[in-house]
């Protein structure tokens, strides 16, 4: 039996933590992981990773540890090679993915299933400088990013508006995560 991976993305600030996270409390005792991340930043803002040290990132990199891999913003994330191990058993596997990784994660895993989450602009704006991991110079810069994605053909997007309150665009996820879990089962 294989499982089935969903691929979460967005900006920095659309509340993709967030909504795992919600997903996480509403779906126990389902067929469904949440894959955490390894990150070469320490942990906290209720993300959910694994921080190492770039050497240490590099040293697993290295070994061949990680099904997912990616740098953004000065920094690296995984996601560890357990990510097929839980696929080969049949789970439903979520991932808080990189829009600009996504042809690399589809290539590897062509049967994914793609979600966006979206905010307005300054929601996106207020949410980063509340995490206070940046500047505002930084953030602004980080806005103006915004980077592009293209979706290739024949993969299915849906996407989720997170601008509102957060158990609008968490039910909204838990209908995607319950309807990719229940079709393996």
């Amino acid at each position: 039996m294989s499982g089935q991976l969903i691929y979460v993305m967005g900006p920095s600030g659309a509340g993709k933590d967030s909504l795992l996270g919600f997903a996480r409390e509403k779906v126990p005792g389902e067929p469904v992981v949440f894959a955490h991340r390894y990150i070469t930043r320490p942990t906290g803002n209720g993300e959910n990773h694994i921080a190492l040290t770039p050497e240490e990132f590099e040293a697993r990199s290295s070994y061949g540890l990680f099904a997912l891999e990616w740098s953004s913003h000065a920094l690296r994330y995984g996601i560890g090679i357990e990510l097929d191990a839980w696929l080969a058993r049949g789970c439903t596997v979520v991932v808080n993915g990189s829009r600009a990784h996504l042809h690399q994660a589809l290539t590897r895993y062509p049967q994914a299933l793609v979600v966006h989450v979206e905010a307005a602009p300054h929601i996106l704006e207020a949410r980063l400088g509340a995490r206070a991991r940046e500047t505002a110079e930084q953030v602004a810069e980080r806005l103006a990013r915004r980077a592009a994605f293209t979706v290739p053909e024949g993969v299915s997007l849906t996407v989720i508006d997170n601008s509102g309150a957060l158990e609008d665009a968490g039910h909204a996820f838990v209908e995607v995560v319950r309807r990719a879990a229940s079709r393996r089962r």
